[in-house]
């Protein structure tokens, strides 16, 4: 948990997910959230998912995925509102302004969470994870702004059967991002036609050179529940602004700073209530 220094009474809370074979002080680190946090005075909390080993390789249970946490039927939905009650103990949070993101298998978690427990958070932001659970057409309905590459090399944009798990032959069918994104905008009684919002493209000689980012808009929405996308090409499955992907970026494709995912899902949550 990261509670920026001075923090006054009704402070947003953002739960971030971190991503499946990953642990939350990894997440913490390189997605840039604290950093926000500090700025915008929210506070900003990582929980740990499920594993063999303490605190290592651990996943969430987000429907169709992940892992262990999956095998064994952990209850990650009933675990992430114990989080929620308990930091209500701790500190003066608004409820009502409450969000979640992840990445990856983490943002599977947080559509999860957003399907199930719509009552409990008013707005969502997943990174390089589809919708992985079945949408009820109704029930609390919940803002959501999602962030992926549709050449994404592991969370498959398009849907179907991703690559091996690294060192492993766990393979994932990933359900299409845009069958979610429709079923949402169904719920949130959103316009069938997105508007672009915005477009941005890597200049030439830089690191994002090649890349785009186009930001697609359903809205206004009869509930007042927006549905948004950050569509990404020449982009792999890293968290949008970090480049620093080590040695894996032959697994999971190129890096991008033409969008900052921690930026941006606080750009759509700021002023959103529950």
């Amino acid at each position: 948990m990261h509670v920026p220094p001075g923090l006054g009474r009704m402070a947003p809370v953002v739960l971030a997910f971190h991503g499946g074979g990953g642990e939350a002080r990894g997440y913490q680190e390189y997605s840039g959230i604290d950093r926000i946090a500090n700025r915008e005075r929210f506070v900003a909390v990582y929980p740990y998912g499920t594993g063999v080993l303490p605190r290592r390789l651990l996943t969430w249970n987000a429907g169709d995925c992940c892992g262990r946490a999956l095998d064994d039927g952990v209850d990650d939905v009933a675990f992430a509102v114990a989080v929620l009650d308990d930091l209500a103990l701790r500190l003066p949070i608004d409820t009502r302004r409450v969000y979640a993101t992840g990445h990856s298998n983490g943002a599977m978690m947080a559509y999860r969470l957003a399907a199930e427990r719509g009552d409990r958070v008013a707005a969502i932001a997943p990174v390089a994870g589809a919708l992985n659970v079945d949408l009820p057409p109704t029930g609390p309905v919940v803002a959501v702004l999602h962030i992926h590459s549709v050449d994404d090399p592991r969370a498959l944009y398009g849907g179907g059967l991703g690559p091996p798990f690294p060192g492993t032959g766990v393979r994932s069918v990933h359900r299409p991002v845009e069958d979610g994104l429709a079923l949402w905008r169904e719920r949130n009684l959103c316009p069938p036609v997105p508007r672009g919002a915005e477009s941005r493209a890597g200049r030439t000689r830089t690191p994002n050179e090649g890349q785009t980012a186009t930001l697609l808009v359903w809205a206004p929405c009869a509930t007042g529940a927006g549905v948004a996308v950050w569509k990404l090409t020449g982009v792999g499955h890293g968290w949008p602004g970090n480049t620093d992907v080590s040695m894996r970026g032959d697994v999971i494709g190129p890096p991008t700073t033409l969008v900052d995912a921690a930026e941006e899902a606080w750009r759509f949550f700021a002023g959103r209530t529950r």
